[in-house]
């Protein structure tokens, strides 16, 4: 008997408006407390690093980062629900590892809320290291939660 294993082609293409529907939708169902709309538009109208991560048609996940001297600073990394835990965070962190090198980049930075072990876990992995916190940060549904401070040295 032999297995038969299907292979995925997926790439990257550049966030833009006209997928921002699509996007907004995933991140309602990825968050309790989403990125809006019109948080993604401002971020491709400052011109920040914004990138989906398609097989196909299918939108597996999306990161949006923005650059600063010498560092950049993850502002959203999300894996479409249906999708999570099959490495396509990994991928999207290695897509943004090599962009930030190629922009001159040092560090990467990115803020995790306190209840996000998953997420956690898989940047501790991937190599960042907790650096510090920063206190009620995020909106929760008791008021604020905290930050964790991750960086990775490129």
């Amino acid at each position: 008997m032999s297995a038969v294993f299907k292979t995925v082609e997926a790439g990257f293409e550049p966030m833009t408006e006209a997928r921002l529907d699509e996007v907004v939708a995933i991140e309602r169902a990825a968050y309790g407390h989403p990125w809006t709309r019109g948080n993604f538009a401002d971020s491709l109208r400052s011109g920040y690093h914004a990138q989906l991560l398609c097989a196909g048609e299918q939108l597996l996940g999306y990161f949006v980062a923005m650059k600063g001297v010498d560092e950049v600073h993850l502002l959203n990394i999300t894996v479409t629900p249906a999708f999570q835990g099959q490495g396509w965070g990994r991928i999207m962190l290695d897509a943004l590892a090599l962009w930030a090198r190629a922009e001159g980049a040092q560090w990467l930075w990115l803020e995790v809320r306190t209840s996000n072990a998953r997420a956690q876990q898989v940047y501790q992995r991937y190599g960042y290291r907790r650096v510090g916190e920063r206190k009620n940060y995020y909106p929760a549904e008791d008021g604020r939660e905290d930050a964790i401070v991750m960086s990775y040295k490129l």
